[in-house]
């Protein structure tokens, strides 16, 4: 039986070189491995349409901003990096208070979930955010308190909200006040006028004959009446004042703070602007008249109900003096 060579490589442990070798290509094979993963990573970060920060509290530094800050703001991600007033300074004016103050309330509550604020980006438009952020908790004591968060662009989804609350509250023909809304608003003007004891008036408004205007020149042309009734209260009534269309024909205004003697004026002005409104219809032209009821807050005035009966009654008693008149009851 033959010995065994006891010089067989088989059997001698792998030089130094070679298990350095394999060693370097494990490695590579890690790197490339790990490379692929921060790839695929930074290419999530790219495609997802949000700001991802991270914030040292105690230095004022952003430490990490993701792409998207570039498409959002308009402005480098080196520029926030380099210099957290950037985004200081991208804040709408009017909400920066509110926007720093929340911020801060994320060290009491740990994280602040509806915080939503407007910025200038650098095209000079005004953009929505919605910038959620969070503390975190496991950090070691001594460790720099860090804060992170995801701020989204807003803006369609706030156009969408205000153009569903301008069709909820808005007479589609006139652009005015809808009923309820002009009730819930004059509702929150007499509860407040109440409260502080400051003077309120109550308007009623009714077109004169406006059947006669839709039989003789048709609904299209009393739709017309209608929002130029619209128009003049627009440019008649005060700043603050509230207006709307509560019926067909029928609109209604508060004037907040508004003593009688001002609230007649304010009436009275709206009657001469609608008494210089001209309207034609095949070659025709025609002038329309409304009749007021006007009214004023008392004392024994609990509630709204009370002023709105009362200029409703005034406004008949114009109807049944002759029309185009205000009666102050």
């Amino acid at each position: 039986m033959a010995s065994k060579n006891l010089h067989d490589s088989s059997l001698l442990p792998l030089p130094d070189t070679a298990q350095t070798l394999m060693a370097l290509m494990h490695a590579q094979s890690e790197v490339a491995r790990l490379s692929e993963r921060e790839q695929l990573f930074s290419s999530l970060l790219v495609s997802v349409n949000a700001v991802l920060w991270a914030f040292n509290w105690e230095t004022r530094q952003v430490l990490y901003v993701s792409p998207a800050y570039e498409r959002i703001f308009g402005r480098t991600t080196a520029s926030l990096l380099s210099d957290y007033n950037e985004w200081r300074d991208s804040i709408y004016p009017d909400d920066l208070d509110y926007a720093e103050r929340s911020l801060a309330e994320v060290l009491v509550k740990g994280a602040v979930e509806d915080r939503e604020y407007r910025i200038i980006n650098a095209d000079g438009q005004v953009r929505w955010i919605s910038d959620k952020c969070f503390i975190n908790r496991q950090a070691e004591p001594g460790q720099p308190l860090i804060i992170v968060g995801i701020a989204e662009d807003i803006t369609e989804k706030k156009r969408t909200e205000a153009e569903l609350q301008r069709l909820a509250t808005t007479d589609v023909l006139t652009q005015s006040s809808n009923r309820r809304h002009f009730f819930e608003c004059a509702q929150r003007e007499f509860a407040q006028a109440r409260k502080q004891g400051v003077p309120l008036a109550f308007l009623l408004l009714d077109i004169d004959d406006f059947k006669v205007i839709n039989d003789t020149y048709g609904h299209p042309q009393g739709d017309t009446v209608l929002q130029q009734i619209a128009e003049s209260g627009r440019h008649a009534l005060r700043r603050g004042d509230v207006f709307g269309r509560i019926g067909g024909e029928e609109f209604a205004a508060v004037f907040p703070g508004c003593a009688p003697d001002m609230a007649m004026q304010v009436a009275e002005r709206l009657q001469r602007q609608i008494q210089q409104l001209s309207f034609s219809h095949d070659n025709q032209t025609f002038g329309i008249t409304v009749s007021q009821g006007l009214t004023n807050l008392t004392e024994e005035d609990e509630s709204l109900d009370r002023l709105f009966a009362r200029a409703d009654a005034a406004m008949y008693e114009a109807k049944r003096q002759g029309k185009n008149r205000i009666i102050c009851a």
